[in-house]
């Protein structure tokens, strides 16, 4: 019958589809291969290295040699360890928060329809884009020092301030938030791309129901919008504990004042490029990542209890 396979025509196929479907898989690893070389060279080699270096005393120059746990032992002796902790912890629970709650704002208010919004989208977004950078670093300095405009600013209407903001331990830390909220407007178009996806029936049900503004916010945009700002705040908390530009900037990478701005980005920094004990400082590197690793999970234990899917039951 015509058509129909003969087993000495699959016999003579199978080998050509074999090789074919060989020739197929070599050109997408061809394809991929940048990728493969670029993630296997600068991600999981330097990481393994890291890894092994945290065991080792290592300072470039020489061989890195063999200590056991000691770099990680000496950690818990480190004063600045701890500092660097604490300021970073205050650093990352306080600016991820004030982050969230401005950018969910802003994204509350451009969630509607005019041919301006995407202008001002734009305009919201650019320190985000430009925020991180070392000329905006040096810019929010300038701005906070004793002859500043911020203080020219308070002058104007009438407040006598000549204070350098970023030169008193109280305040220092402070600076750096206020950059760190200024830079909301990723996380603002995340959320309001998350605002668009609710359904506009859900409101119309509620009004029908006679729900005002604020029971339709806790009821409906709030529960809608938990995966959002689940992912938002997994991203923002990684990005608060390995802050670094900025505090290298603002303080003249010092940590200054009397270490108050001492993130520990930039105190791993310190040990490995100031002082050259990278052996320490990939020690100082691991711990954050379980630093990280904790408060991830921690974050993920707790989503089934506040985080709203559609999909589950």
């Amino acid at each position: 019958m015509k058509g129909k396979k003969t087993p000495e025509n699959s016999y003579v196929l199978r080998p050509a589809l074999q090789k074919k479907r060989r020739l197929t898989d070599l050109a997408g690893y061809a394809f991929i291969s940048p990728w493969l070389i670029g993630f296997f060279a600068f991600s999981i080699i330097p990481i393994l290295s890291s890894l092994y270096y945290s065991f080792t005393k290592y300072d470039i120059l020489a061989k890195p040699v063999f200590i056991g746990v000691k770099n990680f032992v000496d950690l818990a002796h480190d004063d600045l360890f701890w500092k660097s902790l604490q300021v970073t912890f205050f650093y990352a629970f306080v600016s991820v928060p004030a982050r969230l709650i401005f950018a969910f704002f802003v994204a509350c208010l451009f969630n509607r329809s005019s041919k301006v919004i995407r202008l001002y989208q734009a305009i919201y977004y650019i320190p985000s884009i430009v925020g991180g950078s070392i000329a905006i670093a040096v810019m929010w300095r300038r701005l906070f020092v004793s002859d500043g405009a911020i203080n020219a600013i308070l002058q104007s209407i009438g407040i006598n301030s000549t204070i350098s903001w970023i030169g008193r331990p109280d305040t220092a830390i402070w600076t750096l938030i206020i950059l760190a909220v200024w830079q909301f407007g990723s996380s603002m178009l995340i959320f309001l791309a998350g605002l668009k996806q609710i359904p506009l029936s859900y409101y119309e049900a509620a009004s029908i129901d006679g729900a005002g503004p604020v029971a339709k916010f806790f009821h409906i945009t709030i529960p809608q919008m938990t995966p959002i700002i689940f992912f938002n705040l997994i991203m923002q908390l990684i990005n608060g504990f390995t802050v670094f530009t900025q505090a290298f900037v603002v303080s003249g990478g010092t940590g200054d004042p009397m270490n108050s701005t001492l993130v520990y980005a930039l105190y791993l920094y310190q040990n490995a490029f100031k002082y050259f004990d990278m052996g320490y400082s990939s020690a100082l590197a691991w711990i954050l990542v379980i630093i990280i690793a904790v408060f991830t999970g921690l974050i993920f234990k707790t989503s089934d209890s506040w985080v709203f899917y559609e999909s589950k039951d």
